[in-house]
């Protein structure tokens, strides 16, 4: 399965839709241990900017593919939120790199693996990319999704 990421440290291998680098924020960035509603976020951004900045709607036509040509305000509004760059959603390597810091900031949260990850951190890059490749494979071979949890059984916090 291509999912536009590649396994040790190569470049991508295609290039993914703005709708699925959202998407891929949105089922990151958990909020009480779920996704948040796109009115969450439009609120949030509205209230950072003190103005109404984008509606629930646009983020969820952005997400969904429906809209593909926001505005450079709205995108730098998404990353604010998500704490990512702007060049998250502009250039693919970029957004590889950051998804990594994503999956290890998760891996992060479990009090399990944060040995293995300060261990990790002195590797080099092309070191990190590989360990993250050989996680993933390992993730996928136990029957487990992108979000960390087995389909078909109940999420249990980490």
């Amino acid at each position: 399965m291509d999912d536009g990421t590649a396994a040790h440290g190569d470049a991508p291998t295609s290039t993914r839709t703005l709708a699925q680098k959202i998407d891929y924020l949105f089922k990151t960035a958990p909020v009480d241990g779920r996704s948040p509603s796109h009115e969450e976020v439009a609120t949030a951004i509205n209230m950072a900017a003190g103005e109404r900045t984008i509606s629930a709607t646009y983020v969820w036509q952005l997400r969904t593919g429906r809209k593909t040509n926001p505005t450079k305000r709205h995108l730098e509004a998404l990353a604010k939120y998500f704490g990512v760059s702007p060049a998250y959603f502009l250039d693919e390597a970029e957004a590889q790199h950051i998804e990594e810091q994503l999956a290890l900031l998760k891996a992060l949260r479990g009090a399990d693996v944060q040995a293995l990850a300060l261990r990790a951190s002195a590797l080099s890059e092309s070191s990190r990319r590989s360990i993250a490749a050989l996680v993933n494979q390992l993730r996928e071979l136990e029957g487990l999704d992108g979000t960390g949890t087995v389909p078909g059984q109940p999420d249990t916090p980490t």
